[in-house]
């Protein structure tokens, strides 16, 4: 009987493979597996050692994994060149961040700098320069800082205001007594034609305070009384002023007086010039009195009186393109305005100049050349000891 062998080749075919599915199975899926892990764990201690430690996830496409055995070759290099690279490290401020930021919390830039509301309340930055006349109590805004000088006898508060297109210097001059508004010569000589700058005569005698006279010096005749002491005699078709020892003035037109009238009753200074402003609170200038030259705009110079030996000395600019200058209406309302009671236009024009501890206050014009500078004079009235 002939064997059939297929049966038994079939069985061992099936065994065979059986068992290569089997190898595949365990073994083969068990070693992928395997290399698998190790990769992961490459990179795990790859990302851990600062590579790529901005992003712990898995690098996106089109990167490449770094070998394992090169970044073990790296690793020391990398963490010595940046060792603030580690995650602990990134946590910290920058160290640009870290210098500044202690000097803008110990000195903030505005803070410091800039005063508590309270102190801004407490300090009013212009009262403190004028003690006796507060800005609010001028009759026009000062456009100019404000002058003072202030002593047991004497006390000036200066200020320069803007008004009919012309630049106005006003003097309010409060004393103890009417000796300490005083006169002075040109050189100390009385005469014809004699002649010092305004400033030379203030500095010559200590003055604190000074404005130009009534050129008596350009005339032949009129009363001259300085200081009490009579020079001249005659009269001049003008009016006269007449200042007092108690510091009252009063103006006169000098036809209808005498000299030795005003001497008995003790005149402490007499200028004659004029035109009288105001009389007992009452402006006189008016269009219909003035001739052309009192009625033009000019460089002025006046002095008034409040009340007894508080004195009002104003001296206007004019003749240029900043300051036209005033008429001697305007004069009047200036003066009037500043509280003046009584009130006499001293001379002007180029003659008009104004000295405060030593410094020529106001822009005199000579000559009509428009040249800002000053003018020979006669005399001055100024005060001082």
């Amino acid at each position: 009987m002939k064997r059939n062998w297929w049966p038994l080749i079939f069985t061992l075919i099936l065994t065979a493979f059986t068992a290569y599915l089997a190898l595949d199975t365990f073994v083969l899926r068990s070693t992928m597996q395997q290399n698998a892990t190790d990769m992961n764990m490459d990179l795990f201690k790859t990302t851990a050692s600062g590579e790529g430690a901005s992003s712990p996830t898995l690098p996106g496409p089109g990167r490449k994994h770094n070998n394992p055995t090169e970044t073990e070759k790296t690793q020391p290099q990398t963490s010595e060149e940046t060792p603030e690279t580690s995650l602990s490290a990134s946590e910290t401020l920058p160290p640009e961040t870290s210098e500044a930021e202690p000097e803008t919390s110990e000195v903030p830039p505005e803070t410091t700098k800039t005063p508590a509301p309270s102190e801004t309340e407490t300090l009013p930055p212009e009262t403190t320069e004028a003690p006796t006349a507060a800005p609010s109590d001028l009759p026009y805004t000062p456009v100019a800082e404000t002058r003072t000088y202030q002593d047991e006898n004497i006390s000036i508060v200066l200020n320069t205001f803007y008004e009919y297109n012309t630049m106005i210097y006003a003097a309010d001059v409060k004393l103890s007594s009417a000796q300490y508004l005083k006169t002075a010569f040109a050189h100390d000589t009385f005469g014809r034609n004699i002649t010092q700058k305004t400033s030379e005569i203030a500095a010559a005698h200590g003055a604190i305070f000074a404005v130009n006279g009534d050129y008596y010096g350009a005339q032949e005749t009129s009363y001259v009384v300085r200081n009490g002491i009579k020079y001249r005699d005659s009269i001049f078709w003008r009016d006269t002023l007449a200042i007092f020892p108690d510091g009252s003035m009063e103006i006169y037109y000098s036809p209808d007086i005498t000299l030795d009238w005003l001497m008995s009753r003790g005149v402490w200074q007499v200028l004659t010039f004029g035109p009288r402003l105001i009389v007992d609170g009452v402006i006189t200038a008016d269009e219909n009195t003035q001739v052309e030259r009192e009625w033009a705009s000019n460089p002025r110079t006046a002095i008034g009186v409040a009340e007894n030996n508080h004195f009002i000395f104003v001296v206007t600019d004019g003749r240029t393109a900043e300051s036209e200058g005033l008429s001697i209406l305007q004069l009047a309302m200036v003066m009037s305005k500043l509280g003046a009671k009584t009130a006499f236009n001293l001379d002007g024009g180029g003659s008009s100049s104004m000295v405060f501890q030593g410094q020529v206050i106001n822009k005199p014009t000579t000559y009509g050349d428009n040249a800002i500078r000053e003018r020979g004079i006669s005399d001055i009235v100024y005060i001082g000891y």
